[in-house]
């Protein structure tokens, strides 16, 4: 294989590295939001948050999948990217998960230029994939944001477990 080859494939596991270590971190972040979430009695947004969780374990996976395809003898990273911020009040966790999600898909975008540059069409269309589903989480989010903010108390109440 070419030194020019062996880089292009670095480059994309690398890329494909920084992705999952940032989604394990989505992972823990939403699983701590949930958890205070449902103590809270938000049965609704506990809910919401949770799946979102498991669809960025599903992103973790696809990561670590293709890092695998691409490189067998490759174990995928099981680091985190940040970390995760405990005791959010359901005020803030939405808007904060907001900016994650807008923040992930700039940084996606140029994972995906980066998997072109290096002729890996598969990881890109991976990203795009992932990309689109963290538009829907980011809409979900900012959507939740937006109703706390105009509607406060009354839209929180009716988002407990009761209800």
């Amino acid at each position: 294989m070419s030194t020019e080859c062996n880089k292009q494939i670095t480059n994309v596991i690398e890329v494909l590295n920084k992705a999952r270590s940032m989604e394990l971190c989505a992972i823990l972040q939403y699983l701590n939001q949930h958890y205070g979430l449902d103590d809270d009695d938000y049965g609704q947004l506990a809910s919401a948050v949770k799946k979102i969780a498991i669809d960025e374990m599903k992103h973790a996976e696809a990561f670590a999948e293709r890092i695998k395809e691409i490189d067998g003898s490759l174990e995928p990273t099981t680091e985190i990217h940040g970390k995760v911020i405990r005791g959010q009040e359901a005020e803030e966790i939405f808007s904060f998960n907001a900016n994650s999600e807008q923040e992930t898909m700039a940084i996606y975008n140029n994972f995906m230029k980066i998997c072109r540059e290096n002729n890996d069409s598969i990881s890109a269309t991976l990203f795009e994939k992932i990309i689109g589903e963290e538009q829907k989480h980011f809409n979900y989010f900012d959507d939740t944001a937006t109703h706390i903010k105009k509607l406060g108390n009354s839209f929180l109440a009716r988002q407990t477990a009761g209800n």
